[in-house]
């Protein structure tokens, strides 16, 4: 009889793990959310920072078109497309629409698919 202390350790290696398409959209669903949340309260700061003056406004706007700056509102802007479209996909399979194994997997590609398109699409017309 083995005790627990004599039991081989097993480690996993997760880069070798498949994840379905629906883990991988619910995943970054979680993900998008935790950046939505941290980007709330620095969101706050700029908006307050904004209207302080119109330099202070000018400088924001600056920051937001330099590189960094447009990398950070390329990636809130995922985190909400995502979030929402997810959100949306989680809320019609709750109420049974989209369920069955063929449909989840459509929904979830299309949601992993269409948050980098919308993303892009705002930064290159630059609609913030």
């Amino acid at each position: 009889m083995r005790t627990p202390s004599s039991a081989p350790v097993k480690f996993l290696n997760l880069w070798q793990i498949r994840f379905p398409i629906g883990a991988i959209a619910s995943i970054a669903h979680r993900v998008s959310g935790v950046l939505l949340l941290i980007a709330l309260p620095l969101l706050a700061s700029v908006l307050a920072r904004s209207l302080q003056s119109p330099a202070e406004f000018d400088a924001l706007r600056a920051a937001a078109t330099s590189a960094s700056g447009t990398l950070i509102l390329a990636l809130a802007t995922w985190a909400l497309a995502h979030h929402v479209l997810a959100g949306i996909r989680h809320l019609l399979m709750d109420v049974g629409i989209g369920s069955g194994l063929a449909q989840a997997r459509r929904s979830a590609r299309a949601a992993l698919i269409a948050a980098p398109i919308i993303a892009l699409y705002i930064l290159v017309r630059g609609l913030w």
